[in-house]
């Protein structure tokens, strides 16, 4: 049996992992109360306690995982809002490394990071794993220490393994209102609501964009069918299908029958985006990620879901 721990699971991607994981009927663990991220102190001893829970429900399994999807941080994010969120991580391997039940048993830590924002910079057409990381942000910064930290960690403990999934532009139903994130989203509430949104990069700027529950398909498949995988894998997962802005307000055009008000500007983010995004993933080449889902039909799903959630909040209103 595995179990498997997932911090963020009430996030976009977190959730999706939990659909995931419980679809391969891995034990979820839930820690025992809900993470306070913005209280520093306590958030350690929270995670402090839920280690030795995981740990005491691993004691009965054959090996353990746990998905790093966690973070209130954004691309607009400063440092210092930040820092906390790689503080809480480390924190995380440091308990699990003077845990001497984890530590003496198969496990994994996979953590999810940005393949977006560590590429902002780079001049390639096409961006594949060997392509060197070029951040232009502290968001993008940030991801690369955490990802450094997990390195370090793996390789200090040869029975853990790391996984560091670098994703695409993910989209889904259930993304937080709190986070000025995510185009397809802020484009579908927008038209719910019947609001203008702005957008601060041209029509013809390029995204890949995966629905959240492809991406994590993808990462506990990756994560668990590769045998021969090395010690620290780092994996793009996209759908690798480049997509304009333009040919996303058609998608939503078609799905409404009427277009979204758009409004263009410019914002001192603007130079922390990349205007032409490709990625193609030459880890395991014959394991191929195939979504699921085209970005028609996933958009359709989002638009479908926002409407639920907007006449659901009306009504709680009344």
């Amino acid at each position: 049996m595995i179990i498997a721990w997932v911090l963020g699971g009430r996030g976009l991607l977190g959730s999706a992992l939990c659909r995931a994981l419980s679809r391969d009927d891995t034990s979820l663990f839930t820690p025992p109360e809900r993470f306070c991220w913005d209280q520093g102190q306590k958030l350690s001893s929270q995670i402090a306690e839920a280690v030795q829970a995981f740990s005491s429900r691993a004691a009965s399994a054959e090996r353990w995982e746990i998905y790093w999807a966690a973070g209130i941080g954004t691309l607009s994010s400063p440092p210092e809002a930040l820092a906390p969120e790689t503080n809480a991580f480390s924190n995380l391997l440091r308990l699990i490394e003077s845990d001497r039940r984890l530590s003496g048993m198969p496990g994994s830590v996979t953590l999810a990071s940005s393949a977006g924002a560590i590429y902002a910079g780079s001049p390639d057409e096409i961006i594949t794993e060997k392509t060197p990381p070029t951040p232009a942000s502290p968001y993008a910064h940030e991801k690369l220490r955490q990802e450094e930290l997990l390195n370090s960690f793996a390789m200090a403990h040869q029975g853990i393994s790391a996984f560091i999934a670098r994703i695409s532009t993910l989209y889904g139903s259930g993304q937080s209102t709190g986070k000025p994130q995510g185009l397809l989203t802020q484009i579908a509430r927008s038209m719910v609501r019947h609001k203008s949104i702005e957008i601060y990069v041209p029509y013809d700027t390029i995204r890949d964009y995966i629905a959240a529950d492809d991406a994590a398909a993808a990462i506990v498949e990756t994560l668990r069918s590769t045998r021969t995988r090395p010690h620290v894998l780092v994996k793009i997962i996209a759908s690798e299908k480049p997509t304009t802005i333009a040919e996303v307000v058609s998608i939503f055009k078609r799905l409404a029958r009427t277009a979204p008000r758009i409004v263009t500007s410019t914002s001192r983010l603007s130079g922390y985006y990349s205007r032409r995004v490709q990625f193609r993933s030459t880890v395991f080449p014959e394991k191929p990620l195939t979504p699921r889902r085209s970005l028609y039909v996933g958009v359709a799903e989002l638009m479908a879901a926002e409407r639920i959630a907007f006449a659901r909040n009306t009504e709680d209103r009344k």
